[in-house]
Parts: C-alpha cells; structure tokens; sequence
C-alpha cells in the first residue's frame, strides 16, 4: 500500500485549504480504532473529513459519511466535548518538509485559536493528539510511554512536543542545479538510493516517479549518468519542487498507485480528495476482504469436518441397526431347537427356517438356551431404538451440512476484492452466521445490523433480458421473496449448493433456447460444481419455489421444475470474454 508522502500531504491540505475554509464542526464519529471522522459546515457544502493514523493507511481526506452504528470510543468523546461546535479556521504545517499539520479551532473566523489538533502523518508512528491554546496535550488517539520511546512521549496532561527534526538537507528551488547534482553523485551508488538518502520529504513512490518521468533506471549508478540525463532528471526534480511551491498539483492513477504530480501516463482524477478516498477505501477493504475471507472459510470447512465425521458415525450405527432384524431372526431359531443345545456350547448352528441354509449362532456358554435367545431380542429391540433414534439426527445433521456447503459456496465465489459489493456481500455472510449462532459476536457489534446489501450480480442474455444472481444467502432469499414476478424464471443446480439465478422476463416474453441455456451456465458456474464440465440445473417459476416456515436462510422447495444442462466451463469463458479478457477464476473446489 502507497503511504501518503510530504508531496501527497501537502496537496490535500492546499486543496482543504481552498475549500474547507473555513468551517463549523458540527460532528465527531470514531469510524474504527485508527480513523476519525469530523462533519464539516462551510457557507455553501458539508462534507466529513477524515484523520486516520492507521500504521499503513494514514491520511486527511474528505470521505462519504461514515457508516451509522454506536459510537464507544473514548478519543472522539473527548474530541466532541472540546470541540463541538467550533470553527476550523486554520490548516498549517508545523514546520517546513515535516509531516504534521496543525488544525486550530477557535469559536469564531478571525478569533485565536483556542485548540489544536495535531495531525502526525508519520507511518507506523502516526497519531492525532489534541491540545489547548497552551499546547498542553488533552486527549491523544494512541497514548505513548516513557517505555515505549524515551525519545518522545506522547502522554495526556504533558506538554506536546513536535517530533524530532529530520537531518537531510531540506530540497529547494534556489539550490543550484551543479550543487545539486554533486550531493546526489557525492558517493556513487543506485540513483533511488542517492536521492532518498541526500534529501528529506523524498519517498520511495515519488522518488521513481521522478526518475521514470525523466525515462532512468532507479538502479542506474550515478556515476554513470550522462549530463544529458542528469539535466533531464534536474527538470522533473524542479518541476516537483515547483507544484510544492505554488500548490498547483494533477492527481491522477497510476497502474500501481496514485500521484499528485500528474505526468506522462497518469490517469487524471477528479480531486486529490477522491484521489485519496478512493485509494485507500480500496486498499482497506481489500486487506478487510481477505482477512474476513480466510476467517469465514477457515470456520466453515471446521464446522464441515465435524458434521462430515458425525454424519458418518451416524451412517456407521445406523448400518449396525440394520442387523436389528437378523438378531431377531437368529433368536427366533434357537427359541425352535431348544433341545439342540447342549450347555457350554459357544455356539450353535442351525437350518434357516425359509431358505435350509445353516446359519451359525454366537452363544454365550455362562447361559441357557433361553437367556441367549433373550438375549438376542434385547439386542434386536435396542438396535431397533437406536434406528429410530438414528434417523431424525442423521436428517438434521445433512440439512445442518447442505446449509454450511451453500454458505461456503458463497464465500469461495467471492474470491477477490473488485468493488465495495464484494466486502458488503462477505458481511451479509459473517452477519448471518452470527444470527444462526456460528460465529460469536461478543460486542453485538454486528447482530441485527442494517438491511442486506442488494446489489446482485446482473448479466445479460443473448435476447437482451436481466439475470440476477445472489451473492449470499439473504440475496437468494430476497430473489424469491421481493425481486422476483410471476413471468420471471428461477434457476438453481441440481441438489448442489449453489446461487439462486433469476432470469428476468416482461409480461409475454419467451425467452430462447440461447437465454435459458446462458442462465443455466451461469447457475452451473455459480455453483460448487463450477469445475465440472456439466452440471444439471432445474429451474422453474417463481410460484413454484417455496420457503419452508422457519427455514435457515437460502433454504426453498421448489416443484414443476424441468432440467437443463448447465456447463460451468462456457460460463466462465464467457465472464472472461465480458471482463475485457481478464481472467475470471473459477471458484475454488470444496473438498466433500
């Protein structure tokens, strides 16, 4: 993840500064442990700007406003009480090339401040701290002891001291362009290298952005670059320190991150705000995405292999049960020759009554004929019991089993990170396990939460009509329950987990041969069969499908189905063909 650099910082404090100035504060929301979000008035909009001091992600953007829910963190307590109702009058850097930006509140426009919330944009060593007029520390996001750096604590009730001041020479325009050059060149070595340790306020990111605009290797030795390319290296050199200076910046996308410098192959952007709210949104989700994927999955295949085992140790006794009858047949036979048994006989062989064939009897030799044949019909009446006992668990066992499978079906279809819908969908999962009581949620922080994200998959067949696939199991439901009409048509694999597909058709429509076959590849794709060649798919009306009362969530009957074969693998060619011949990968196989 691109951190955010001097160059990226004081682009979003120039372009806060030109529009957010000045502004009430009418609003403090904590959004997580590392980000803080203040509801901004100015004469003509309102927006939210968010400080976050995340080791990785640390920024000052303004963002869309922060999802509602409780509010328990102690820091924006605080922040509220001392800040509410304020203006923000003023954003300064405390000093120049350093990370840190000073945000003064005062009641009025023109009045002295009264705070100062100091916002330290210094990777693993980010923080927010507040202080009064006096520059005595209030509150402070992440407290730092004496233990923890004697070189700078940051500790409530302590006077706030700036952090420490960097050694490299600062980077100016009026420096020479020969000087310059014999400080980067002073001992041989990687360009990269050079420049990051002869300059402060330099990063790696803008560092090889520089050197790729002036078309050089950041390895190339510098005793080895030519005039020419060291007066080509000077030019971007000054035209960075230039945007600086007049705060005349180009945001723009870059194939591996983002710049505020613009140049050659950017992709312009429409703010550096949106710049930096988009980027790392995506980046945090993506990190979000993948640690709550592995979570989901490494809960569902553990819940699996525990079913799998009781459901076979059920299988295995209820096998057992199905002797219960030859137990009786074998009692009823030593009941008819009682005068062929002999005492210490440890066992007896007798003809079968309907087919003569002999069949051997186990005996007990401590008792009589009778005692062994009641014996016998104890044991044919236990394991009788045991099946009708059996039978109901095993059925709750497999529904428990065929529930988890779709559930796990819905988190592997989700394999990587593209768009919010991707994290909304895995939280409509973890939310749902946590209603069925799979997953704990000890701050209740999630149980019974805002309505399910309904953004479903949507795709088009080859007459033009909408397909809709469920990403989890409360979208299946919504498919049948609100989405679908009475001309539509329900698709589903056959007796495989899978998503629910609803081909969706106006009043008097029919659809093709090609429709119907391009919606079951579909449901065939998204399925836990999507490696096989052919998978079967019934679909049907939506009148037809039916949710069980008290049914777990993705759970119908359906009747008046018909079948078609569905292959997964054209599917899959198809989505790649759609994406622009990106690879679509096929979701992962579960094992049985």
């Amino acid at each position: 993840m691109q951190p955010v650099d001097y160059t990226t910082l004081m682009a979003a404090c120039a372009e806060l500064r030109g529009t957010w100035l000045p502004a009430r504060l009418e609003q403090v929301v904590q959004r997580d442990r590392h980000t803080i979000a203040l509801c901004l008035r100015t004469l003509d909009r309102r927006g939210w700007l968010t400080l976050s001091w995340h080791p990785q992600a640390a920024r000052v953007c303004i963002d869309p406003p922060p999802p509602k829910g409780p509010d328990t963190f102690t820091f924006s307590q605080q922040l509220r009480h001392q800040l509410s109702g304020l203006a923000l009058v003023a954003i300064e850097a405390i000093a120049p090339w350093e990370r840190v930006l000073d945000f003064q509140f005062a009641r009025r426009p023109g009045d002295p401040a009264l705070w100062h919330l100091y916002v330290e944009i210094m990777g693993k060593y980010s923080n927010v701290v507040l202080t009064n007029a006096d520059n005595q520390i209030v509150t402070v996001a992440h407290q730092v002891s004496a233990q923890q750096s004697s070189v700078r604590p940051v500790l409530t009730g302590q006077p706030y001291e700036f952090p420490p001041g960097l050694t490299e020479s600062m980077p100016s325009l009026e420096e020479p362009l020969d000087r310059w050059r014999e400080r980067v060149a002073l001992i041989p070595g990687p360009l990269k290298r050079n420049l990051l340790k002869a300059y402060r306020g330099l990063s790696s990111a803008l560092v090889l952005r520089l050197i790729a605009a002036a078309g050089l290797d950041p390895e190339r030795q510098t005793d080895s670059l030519s005039l020419a390319e060291w007066e080509r290296l000077g030019d971007r050199w000054r035209a960075w320190l230039t945007a600086l200076q007049t705060e005349q910046f180009s945001p723009g996308w870059l194939s591996d991150g983002y710049t505020v410098l613009g140049w050659d192959d950017a992709l312009p952007a429409e703010s550096v705000q949106a710049l930096l709210s988009r980027y790392y949104t995506d980046e945090l989700n993506r990190q979000v995405f993948s640690q709550l994927r592995h979570q989901l999955n490494q809960r569902l295949t553990h819940l699996l292999n525990k079913l799998y085992a009781k459901a076979e140790d059920f299988q295995t006794r209820l096998a057992q049960s199905n002797e219960a009858d030859g137990y009786r047949a074998q009692a009823d036979l030593l009941m008819a020759h009682l005068h062929e048994w002999q005492p210490g006989l440890k066992s007896i062989e007798l003809a079968d009554f309907e087919t003569g064939e002999p069949v051997n009897i186990a005996l007990d030799p401590e008792k009589n004929a009778v005692q062994n044949a009641q014996a016998l019909y104890k044991r044919h009446q236990k394991l009788r019991r045991s099946r009708q006992a059996l039978e109901p668990l095993l059925a709750e066992v497999q529904a428990e089993i065929t529930y988890l499978e779709q559930v796990q079906v819905a988190v592997l279809q989700v394999d990587t990170y593209t768009m919010p819908d991707d994290l909304d969908a895995l939280e409509d999962i973890r939310n749902e396990l946590i209603q069925q009581r799979y997953l704990d949620d000890p701050d209740q922080r999630y149980r019974g939460t805002a309505a399910t994200n309904m953004n479903f998959r949507r795709y088009t067949t080859p007459s033009g009509f909408e397909v809709l696939i469920g990403r989890n199991n409360h979208q299946n439901d919504q498919l049948i329950s609100r989405t679908a009409t009475d001309y539509d048509l329900w698709f589903h694999s056959q007796e495989i987990p899978g998503s629910h597909v609803l081909l969706r058709l106006p009043a008097g429509a029919v659809p093709e041969d090609a429709d119907l076959q391009f919606t079951a590849d579909l449901a065939a794709y998204y399925s836990r069969a999507a490696q096989s060649e052919q998978v079967p798919v019934v679909y049907t009306e939506p009148r037809h499908v039916y949710k069980p009362k008290g049914a777990r969530p993705g759970t119908v009957i359906y009747k008046q189905e018909r079948v078609i074969w569905g292959q997964p693998q054209r599917a899959r060619r198809w989505l790649e063909s759609a994406a622009g011949s990106a690879p679509v990968s096929t979701p992962e196989p579960v094992a049985p």
